[in-house]
């Protein structure tokens, strides 16, 4: 079926280049007032679309526009993310969890989620998704290879219809079979938008409506590190590794519908305008953790991985989740004192399961978690000569303690040096599966009451033509996460117990990050730089002391200006530190203390090029792997990726 659609999507903009525009005074034909930004052909009395005409826009309104130019940072995002992961940590096949390297990339809301975040870093939130204005219908067709067998693939299309009016469709697909015993990855993610407004701008409207599905088969890690440690070139093919789990899978898909939209009171618009807003999300989503074989081989014996279960064999752990949410403001915007927006929302949940269930003391597991949560709120928009700010402040008016502070400023004191100011408080209610969590595994079953977390951040950030900085400081109160909680004895034999648990103290959390990139004529070093420091009673919170990503690379024009190509080579490294294991059971990363990872180098060479709007990529990943010592993981018992070759192109077409 992602074959379909993506062959669809591959098709459709090619009829549509390959079409003969009409001359027809009721066809709703673009180019009829505007031609390709890429037209050689000069038209007589043609207006030539510029590339501010190919507008991106977010939910929060702000637009930048599309970008086909090739610069190291562009060449940072050719990922299946498409975007920069710095500060993450990839396992050894592509789209597998990532492991945190860097805290400040968490991102907190105040609602609860349905949990299982270790499969979410490939599903896109309604805040991820983009909306597009077009001079002229717009394609993107990205390409890149994987692990083994495989393609990554992300296809788009966006037109306007009219002036007024908007679409765009898209396609994602993944499939990466990996290096390793059952470790195939494979999602899809669909994307419709539309974006409408009338020519007074009067009523707008932002929507789209996602398809997602993210399937990783789970081995839960290599059972014998010191076999891959030892550079047997019996081990080098990475299949006669031993791992834990050799028919394990997990299963991830969601379905969304959101709107946002806006009507202006008064009939034109002046300097003072009155509006009522309305946001809309429905959403439901599915988690799965399917493991036919139950009992793991290790050198031999049989072993419980996850503990003793209810099932001998085919264990098939369900999660249902639905939430609805609905936002009613009114906005009153005035040209010199900024934009007031006040508003109360609606929020409802259901986080299920298909049964009850009873312990041996008389402890009652329930088949569900329902909640209804209704906020007030308001948000003020400033944005006048240097400055701009936002500003947003909601609290529940029901039986939870929720609440949300979020302030954001920015000051552009000319065009070249910017500083950015924000501040965050956010009375969290945990998620979802920490305070439920039902499973075949005996001692993967529990109903929990815990208290919201408190986190408190400040930061600030510089850009400046010689150095971009920024200093964020974090206080987190009653702290949720997962723990390995596994007995001496169960550790002897193998088993890995994980619960979620609640730290008592103050966890604070300390990060600065500095980045500058220095030219030597066509020759470039491109330098981020991460240093965080956590105080804290016990070690919850676990990041690397510093994390750093240098690129020396070469930049030149070929073939009389026509090609345009780099060069060159990336260094990545991180310390050592108690980096979180991850445990597929709950989809999620756990707090361990007994074996450290890091403080091992990373170099990757690369060549990109760009001719017109095509780019190239070529990287040769990991390439000290070829000679250096196996001693590189993501996770504990999780290895690093090893040498590859990857090839990878993004296209961009404007009729």
């Amino acid at each position: 079926m992602r074959i379909f659609i993506f062959l669809y999507l591959l098709i459709i903009p090619i009829l549509l280049f390959s079409q003969e525009k009409t001359t027809s005074k009721s066809s709703l034909d673009m180019n009829s007032k505007y031609s390709s930004i890429t037209d050689t052909v000069k038209k007589k009395k043609a207006k030539i679309a510029k590339i501010d005409q190919y507008q991106i826009i977010t939910l929060e309104h702000d637009t930048t526009y599309v970008d086909t130019s090739l610069t190291i940072k562009s060449a940072y995002k050719q990922n299946h993310l498409r975007k920069d992961l710095f500060g993450l940590l990839e396992f050894s096949n592509i789209g597998q969890p990532l492991n945190v390297l860097q805290y400040s990339l968490t991102s907190f809301s105040p609602y609860p989620e349905i949990g299982f975040s270790a499969m979410h870093y490939n599903y896109l939130q309604a805040d991820d998704i983009r909306y597009y204005s077009a001079a002229t219908p717009l394609t993107e067709l990205f390409f890149n290879t994987t692990i083994n067998k495989g393609q990554n693939v992300d296809s788009f299309i966006t037109l306007n219809t009219s002036k007024n009016l908007n679409f765009s469709i898209a396609y994602r697909g993944l499939r990466s079979e990996g290096d390793y015993i059952n470790q195939l990855v494979s999602s899809g993610n669909f994307r419709f938008t539309t974006s409408y407004a009338t020519t007074d701008r009067r009523y707008a409207l932002n929507a789209h409506f996602t398809f997602q599905d993210n399937s990783n088969e789970e081995n839960g890690g290599i059972t014998t590190p010191e076999d891959f440690e030892s550079d047997n070139p019996d081990f080098k093919n990475r299949q006669r590794l031993q791992v834990y789990l050799t028919d394990a899978k997990s299963f991830l898909k969601g379905k969304r519908l959101f709107f946002d939209h806006a009507f202006r009171v008064n009939p034109k618009n002046g300097n003072n305008n009155l509006y009522i807003n309305h946001q809309f999300n429905f959403e439901n989503k599915f988690f799965e953790y399917n493991q036919p074989t139950v009992l793991s081989t290790v050198d031999g014996q049989q072993v419980q991985r996850f503990g003793a279960s209810y099932t001998t064999s085919g264990i098939n752990d369900q999660t249902h989740f639905e939430r609805l949410y609905n936002k009613v403001g009114l906005a009153y915007e005035n040209s010199l004192l900024g934009k007031f927006n006040f508003f109360v929302d609606d929020y409802r949940s259901n986080y299920k399961y298909d049964r009850i269930l009873v312990d041996k003391s008389g402890g009652v597991v329930p088949d569900n978690l329902f909640l209804q949560i209704n906020n007030v709120g308001g948000q003020y928009e400033y944005q006048k000569n240097k400055w701009n700010g936002r500003f947003l402040y909601t609290r529940s008016i029901t039986n939870q303690s929720l609440s949300d502070l979020d302030a954001k400023l920015r000051y552009n004191l000319n065009e070249k040096i910017q500083f950015d100011f924000k501040y965050r408080n956010v009375n969290k209610l945990p998620n979802n599966n920490y305070n439920l969590y039902q499973s075949s595994y005996v001692q993967y079953n529990w109903s929990n009451d815990f208290k919201n977390e408190k986190i408190n951040t400040l930061g600030a950030s510089v850009y400046t033509p010689w150095l971009n900085a920024e200093v964020q400081y974090t206080v987190l109160n009653d702290h949720l996460y997962f723990k390995d909680v596994s007995t001496p004895a169960q550790v002897l034999a193998q088993t890995q117990i994980v619960r979620p648990e609640q730290y008592g103290n103050a966890i604070n959390y300390l990060e600065i990050e500095a980045s500058k990139e220095f030219k030597f004529g066509k020759f470039a070093l491109d330098n981020t730089l991460l240093y965080q420091k956590v105080d804290q009673s016990d070690l919850i919170l676990n990041v690397p002391d510093f994390v750093t990503r240098n690129t020396f690379y070469y930049s030149n024009h070929f073939f009389k200006k026509a090609l345009f190509a780099q060069a060159g080579v990336v260094f990545n490294y991180f310390t050592k530190y108690y980096g979180n294991g991850y445990n597929p059971v709950v989809g999620e990363f756990f707090v361990q203390n007994n074996k450290e990872i890091g403080n091992y180098p990373l170099f990757d060479l690369f060549i990109n090029a760009r001719i017109r709007q095509t780019r190239f990529y070529l990287k040769a990943e990991h390439i000290n792997a070829l000679f250096a010592k196996s001693d590189y993981y993501s996770a504990p018992n999780n290895p690093y990726r090893d040498f590859v070759l990857r090839f990878g192109l993004v296209w961009n077409f404007f009729q």
